[in-house]
């Protein structure tokens, strides 16, 4: 099963703030939902433990992910792959950062997510539900984390 997901988040955070967020995998790791553990390899590679739970399938899935900032400082890419329970999920997710104001940036995002085994036979909706779920939530904690810090 494929699924095309995009949006944009407001975070009332300058540009060099967030871009520093979103390339720091620690800060990454404590934004993303239901996760149990993370292992951070360097600066760009981690794998993280989460706890998915799409219809009938739930459990622990394992994920081998990658932040990759782009020379230009404006996009980065994150490569999601792995899985559990026979499933296997593999995303590639495009974010672009752009300064509203001195204090303020817009992330525009882009996901592509393909599903393999029973995660993939709970159906469209469903899956695609949760998928949006995982990203709003994880939005909502950069944005949350990063007016903490303010």
């Amino acid at each position: 099963m494929d699924l095309k997901l995009s949006g944009s988040e407001s975070v009332p955070a300058s540009k060099e703030k967030v871009w520093a967020f979103i390339n720091d995998p620690n800060a990454v790791a404590s934004c993303l939902p239901d996760v149990l553990d993370v292992t951070v390899h360097d600066p760009h590679h981690f794998d993280a433990t989460v706890k998915v739970a799409v219809g009938p399938v739930s459990g622990k899935f394992k994920f081998k992910i990658a932040l990759e900032p782009q020379a230009d400082g404006d996009h980065v890419v994150l490569r999601i792959g792995g899985g559990g329970l026979g499933s296997v999920v593999d995303l590639v997710a495009t974010a672009e950062i752009k300064p509203v104001d001195a204090s303020s940036t817009s992330l525009d995002w882009n996901a592509t997510a393909q599903a393999r085994g029973p995660i993939a036979t709970v159906g469209g909706r469903v899956l695609e539900a949760q998928a949006n779920r995982v990203i709003g939530t994880t939005f909502a904690n950069v944005r949350t984390k990063l007016t903490e810090a303010a």
